[in-house]
């Protein structure tokens, strides 16, 4: 049943409601013996509760037509049966008046009431409709972003891809030459597999970011995890380039997945080794803060320009002449997988820390 049918039927039972209290009442008075007072007074406190409620159903006009119908009827009693007592027709007169009084005030409150019901209603259907406008405007631009976020994938990976591609391509080129010393076929076949390398490890990090795999929850040793990654990375690190882990005594144990903590922190590892041509220090720290497990990664390189420290993460985003641009998004999408939080802050001296924080368990947040 719609609205529209069930207000007048609802109306309709609110008159019905109205009459017969009225009805009732005024049947009390006339079919009460005089000597019982106490009970007349009793019914003509009983018509306040129609005049009300008629008052409260359909406003003023209705209050004033439930005080005049309750009148009408109660008028006649008085001159029947008290016209003998003056000073106490006149007390129930000026109830008659009380009646009216009563239905207008309530009358006008009920309205004031009613109409504020309905400003809120009309407000709520607003900001409803404002809400679901902003949805569906929040839902276009997540949409635009990702299709952002794609072509600026498809142009880096273009652009990415066309200088190998060049490079063997002109490889090719000078291996087709009838004569060629055998110097020059070994540079070139070198050329040729570099560049394959290189697009291969291009891919390989797109796949990394494009498709993450599952995180598998276990415990996680974090100080053995530092250790094998420079472990792995001393022996690659150029000249002049030392090592040092500082984790506390007392850390608590990680709850992730060693695989990809440890991946995370040697792409860490090997972008401040790159980063320090001359040398310097390489530090891995980890330690409790806040009921979280902070992990960090200090060097003494280059560091990177303020400009470009909000894009770092981006994806294709690199300061390297040879670098995909992947890496750091990478970390960036691991550890937002893990539950954790990646930030990176230029050094007072020199070189950049990469900060990670972890909560100790599975799934909470740092």
């Amino acid at each position: 049943m719609s609205a529209d049918v069930e207000r007048p039927t609802a109306n309709w039972r609110s008159l019905a409601l109205v009459v017969a209290g009225i009805a009732i009442t005024s049947a009390g008075h006339y079919f009460t013996p005089p000597e019982y007072r106490l009970w007349h007074g009793i019914f003509q406190r009983l018509y306040y509760i129609p005049v009300v409620y008629a008052a409260i159903a359909f406003g003023w006009l209705g209050g004033l037509a439930a005080g005049f119908t309750a009148a009408l009827l109660y008028v006649p009693h008085i001159l029947m049966t008290w016209s003998n007592e003056e000073h106490y027709a006149m007390e129930q007169y000026a109830e008659i008046f009380m009646f009216l009084a009563v239905g207008a005030v309530t009358g006008v409150l009920s309205d004031r009431e009613r109409r504020r019901r309905a400003e809120l209603q009309s407000t709520a259907q607003k900001l409803s409709q404002v809400y679901r406008e902003l949805q569906d405007t929040f839902e276009q631009v997540k949409r635009a972003d990702r299709l952002s976020a794609i072509g600026q994938l498809a142009a880096g990976l273009a652009h990415e891809i066309r200088n190998p591609l060049a490079s063997i391509d002109g490889a090719a080129e000078v291996m087709e030459a009838a004569e060629r010393p055998e110097e020059v076929l070994a540079e070139t076949m070198s050329i040729v597999r570099k560049e394959c390398a290189r697009l291969n490890r291009l891919l390989t990090n797109l796949l990394d970011f494009a498709r993450p795999r599952h995180p598998e929850w276990r415990e996680v040793n974090v100080p053995r995890v530092l250790d094998s990654v420079i472990e792995l990375v001393k022996h690659s690190a150029g000249k002049g380039i030392h090592f040092k882990r500082n984790t506390a005594d007392r850390l608590p144990p990680l709850w992730a997945d060693e695989e990809q903590i440890a991946q995370v922190i040697l792409n860490l590892t090997i972008n401040a080794a790159q980063a320090m041509p001359d040398g310097g220090e390489i530090e891995l720290s980890a330690r409790e803060m806040d009921d979280r497990v902070l992990i960090q990664v200090k060097d003494e390189g280059v560091g990177v320009a303020p400009e470009h420290i909000d894009k770092i993460f981006d994806p294709f985003f690199t300061t390297k002449d040879t670098g995909t641009g992947l890496g750091l998004s990478v970390v960036h999408q691991i550890v937002r997988q893990l539950g954790g939080t990646v930030s990176v802050a230029r050094n007072e001296t020199r070189g950049m820390t990469f900060s990670l924080f972890f909560p100790q368990t599975p799934g909470g947040s740092a």
